[in-house]
């Protein structure tokens, strides 16, 4: 979900942030994660040359800001068919949301720690085939 420019607003990001400084100088909400959004949801901002970056995880009670962002590339993170746009967009698959989480931590290894247990809900054991 959009969280505001990134040179306007990551400065000054912190866990609980629920404003982003918008183009024309004042406060805009950062809008409630929808209803449906019921696993690990990702704030994101734009950077200059409309390039899109992770900056927050949040499932749950847990959030985590991101000391370092991640550029989203919407084929790898997002899905086949999604774009960014204002409204949230939902996407319900695991595997890619466990891609981008393993991109996060990569480029923030010193956040593992709060990191591994949102990934960790996602990739649960398979569970072995009945006979």
């Amino acid at each position: 979900m959009y969280q505001g420019g990134f040179e306007r607003n990551f400065p000054n990001l912190k866990p609980g942030t629920t404003t982003f400084e918008g183009t024309d100088g004042t406060a805009h909400p950062v809008p409630a994660w929808p209803a449906g959004a019921d696993g690990v949801c990702i704030g994101y901002m734009e950077k200059a040359g409309k390039k899109f970056c992770a900056v927050r995880v949040v499932h749950g009670t847990t959030e985590v800001v991101l000391k370092d962002e991640v550029v989203l590339d919407a084929a790898r993170h997002m899905g086949h068919g999604k774009r960014f746009d204002a409204a949230p967009t939902l996407v319900d698959d695991d595997g890619i949301v466990i891609t981008l989480l393993e991109d996060i931590m990569k480029k923030n290894a010193g956040q593992g720690d709060a990191l591994m247990p949102i990934r960790q809900l996602l990739k649960a054991p398979a569970k072995p085939l009945q006979k």
